[in-house]
């Protein structure tokens, strides 16, 4: 959705926050040249920095991938970098991370947009209701929703993207909630939309369900070989196995993606109770019933916590009532997943009073983070099907 101006370009708006607050919210340009495009120029600990170093190199490495400066468009990719900058704007909206707006609003606006047609207008508005809905209420995602993407002329290789687009700015705006509230900074000093609603149980009450792509992926005869090599490495994650030659159609943003997981997912990440509990419940908030099924599958603990969590809240608080250590964990990944803009040190100091370390518990968090960018791609680029 365009943005509108005022006095001059000194100001911004953008169409999420309409209902929101009246307030015209200055324009901060500088927000535009920071270092780090991953973290935006937040500080962190000596300690923090050498921990996390990995991982957050190639966090960047994805910014780098899916923003890119300039973003030449083909007849085949037909995303520009205004697309990209607004959809990244419309989604740091949703969540409420002001940090993240001003960066994307600030490089934003100097951006040329779509001429003014009736065509370009209809785009971008598509594109501009489908990142919102994404990003705020999965569920609202279907067959009907890629189709209309299809009808404003975005291609099988463009709807890759932006999905990829989406799911990681949510990844980006909940990393960065977590490492305010560390430091114990505030996160949102804008109204983002209202707190995502949990998806509802009948979608989980059919039992376990597989993932099928709704878009046709990459035939491996066709693929050229730095797809193949990409393929080949994402295979081996078996988070992304499913999803690999779908994703092929962009293959920058599979690598990183590829390189995230292997990180923040170690060897034994299956059969870890602690990350198969955050699994289960970002895709029960998200409406991800295949990630669900396959977390169910994994899960070692208690059988009645799996079903409380398919059962919804209620069930939920009554089994975790004698479950201080997993009631931590849970609190935790709702309001993260839910409402990162609301997330604050008031959620990790359970999980410290359980026994976790600061490092534990922000990579614990950072994981369902990356397990929502997960959810997102299944919804939004294939459908669960019965088992």
């Amino acid at each position: 959705m365009e943005q509108r101006r005022i006095s001059g370009k000194g100001h911004w708006y953008h169409e999420t926050q309409s209902s929101r607050s009246d307030a015209v919210l200055p324009l901060v340009p500088e927000a535009a040249y920071l270092e780090d495009r991953f973290l935006l120029d937040l500080e962190l600990s000596a300690e923090q920095r050498a921990a996390e170093a990995a991982w957050l190199s190639v966090a960047r490495d994805a910014a780098d991938a899916l923003l890119p400066d300039n973003s030449p468009v083909t007849r085949l990719h037909t995303l520009s970098s205004y697309d990209r900058l607004s959809t990244a704007l419309t989604v740091a909206q949703v969540y409420g991370v002001q940090r993240l707006c001003n960066h994307y609003a600030a490089r934003l606006a100097p951006q040329p947009g779509p001429d003014s047609s009736r065509e370009s207008n209809r785009r971008l508005t598509q594109i501009t209701q489908y990142a919102r809905q994404l990003a705020s209420q999965p569920t609202l995602i279907d067959d009907i929703s890629r189709q209309q993407l299809d009808e404003v002329a975005l291609s099988v290789n463009d709807i890759v993207t932006f999905n990829q687009l989406i799911g990681f700015i949510g990844f980006q705006a909940r990393v960065i909630a977590l490492f305010h509230a560390h430091q114990g900074l505030p996160v949102r000093w804008i109204p983002g939309l209202d707190t995502q609603q949990d998806a509802t149980a009948e979608l989980f009450l059919e039992g376990d369900k597989l993932w099928q792509p709704g878009l046709p992926p990459v035939e491996q005869r066709y693929a050229n070989t730095y797809q193949l090599e990409v393929v080949n490495v994402s295979l081996a994650q078996r988070a992304l196995n499913p999803l690999s030659w779908l994703l092929a159609h962009d293959a920058p943003p599979l690598s990183v993606l590829s390189q995230l997981t292997h990180l923040l997912f170690p060897p034994n990440a299956a059969t870890h109770d602690d990350l198969v509990l955050v699994n289960l419940l970002t895709a029960r908030i998200n409406g991800s019933v295949s990630c669900f099924s396959d977390a169910t599958d994994h899960w070692h603990g208690e059988n009645a916590l799996p079903e409380a969590i398919r059962n919804g809240e209620r069930a939920l608080q009554a089994w975790s009532h004698n479950h201080p250590r997993e009631r931590a964990i849970i609190q935790a990944v709702r309001v993260l997943t839910r409402a990162p803009g609301s997330f604050s040190a008031a959620q990790l100091q359970p999980l410290f009073e359980q026994g976790f370390s600061k490092n534990e518990a922000l990579r614990l968090l950072v994981c369902s983070a990356l397990y929502g960018w997960l959810n997102r791609l299944k919804i939004g680029l294939g459908n669960a099907i019965q088992a």
